[in-house]
């Protein structure tokens, strides 16, 4: 799935991926500080940074800041506090991608990896036209979270470097969008396009195994990662697992 880099690199784009041969699947925290339900509202977003040290520790590829009620000064606040504590990771280990949800200013302001856009965020189009302004960022990303197979083919088309596709499983933070797509659109959605497919989702380690079965570049979770009690041994556990 990772044979889209050619096709970014055209367009002046680097995509940053694992080596595959050995470290396996695409990993990506989505944080999701509210759900941090048994920590008081006061204490969430020094306890979701700690979590967000932690896992550029052990080693997970990406992080995605997604505090969607956060004001603009609030979320730029948090992604600055977020590159500055992953961009020391334990020894050995590469810093994390950090991606911002939604705010494609945030993202550019603060130096980030790369912007996630939703379905109710800035078209792709227009996102990339404000980041050809920006002559520096030719190592930014941009992925789209798609829920049907004509979104995902759309996105790549448009110039997506990565998508996220789900709801795989049944999981409350994606109720909205519907019933779960399950692993057989996922397939279709990754033998559709070129680029990588993240699959999210109701992911555990338990069926990560069949998402990358089905064809998912990696995956990407809130709970998996924010509730993991030791984020070493998860990150092991999940590189082991084929793709």
């Amino acid at each position: 799935m990772w044979q889209s880099a050619g096709s970014a690199r055209a367009r002046g784009l680097i995509v940053s991926r694992p080596n595959k041969a050995s470290r396996g699947p695409l990993l990506c925290y989505v944080t999701d500080r509210r759900s941090l339900s048994e920590v008081p509202p006061a204490e969430q977003l020094e306890t979701l940074l700690r979590k967000i040290g932690v896992a550029a520790d052990a080693g997970v590829d990406w992080i995605q800041i997604r505090e969607k009620d956060l004001s603009g000064k609030d979320c730029s606040s948090l992604t600055h506090e977020v590159l500055q504590r992953v961009a020391r990771p334990s020894a050995g280990r590469t810093p994390p991608r950090t991606l911002v949800n939604d705010r494609l200013d945030i993202a550019l302001a603060e130096r980030a990896g790369g912007v996630h856009l939703g379905e109710k965020s800035l078209s792709l189009a227009e996102a990339r036209r404000l980041i050809g302004n920006h002559d520096d960022r030719k190592d930014f990303l941009v992925g789209v979270s798609c829920h049907s197979l004509e979104a995902a083919r759309a996105a790549a088309n448009g110039g997506a470097e990565y998508l996220f596709f789900g709801s795989v499983f049944a999981t409350p933070s994606k109720a909205a969008f519907g019933a779960p797509q399950g692993l057989e659109r996922l397939a279709q959605v990754c033998r559709a396009v070129a680029i990588p497919v993240l699959a999210i989702g109701g992911i555990t380690l338990e069926n990560a195994g069949e998402c990358l079965a089905a064809g998912a570049s990696g995956i990407a979770a809130i709970r998996l990662f924010q509730d993991a009690r030791d984020m070493s041994s998860l990150l092991q556990s999940l590189r082991k697992l084929k793709t």
